[in-house]
């Protein structure tokens, strides 16, 4: 049975100029489309199995990052239902030469499993076993 700690992935984007929009700073649709990939990842982890996007649940984008700045990306399975899989996602904005980071954005994603005809199929227990994992499930489940 997979833990929290197990789907927890990070991933960095360096942002260039043809992520950006007028105000050259990060597209936020761009920094969706990471989000996406980085939540469907950590679901397909956690399910052993293709995972599609069922829903944003909510999507707030606190600050920008600006063109040079590096996307940083967090997401790890926080709960799951029956074929359901509850993603937590987070980014922050890291400065390159000096590794100083900034929240940027906090979202959840829910994906459900699916087989190879587009049917739904049962996902695992979510395991919690450290203390990092309950905290990080904790927190994901008060921004619910």
């Amino acid at each position: 049975m997979p833990t929290l700690l197990d789907t927890r992935i990070e991933n960095r984007f360096r942002v260039q100029p043809n992520h950006a929009n007028n105000n050259n700073t990060l597209h936020g649709g761009n920094l969706m489309k990471w989000l996406d990939e980085i939540g469907a990842m950590s679901a397909m982890r956690f399910a052993g199995e293709t995972c599609v996007t069922a829903r944003v649940n909510e999507l707030d984008f606190k600050r920008p990052i600006r063109i040079g700045d590096i996307a940083l990306v967090e997401a790890y399975v926080y709960d799951a239902g029956r074929t359901s899989v509850h993603v937590a996602l987070r980014a922050w904005r890291e400065e390159p030469r000096t590794g100083e980071v900034e929240k940027t954005t906090e979202s959840s994603f829910t994906f459900v499993a699916i087989d190879s005809e587009g049917k739904s199929v049962p996902v695992p227990e979510l395991s919690v076993e450290s203390e990092k994992g309950k905290q990080l499930q904790e927190r994901a489940l008060k921004a619910d």
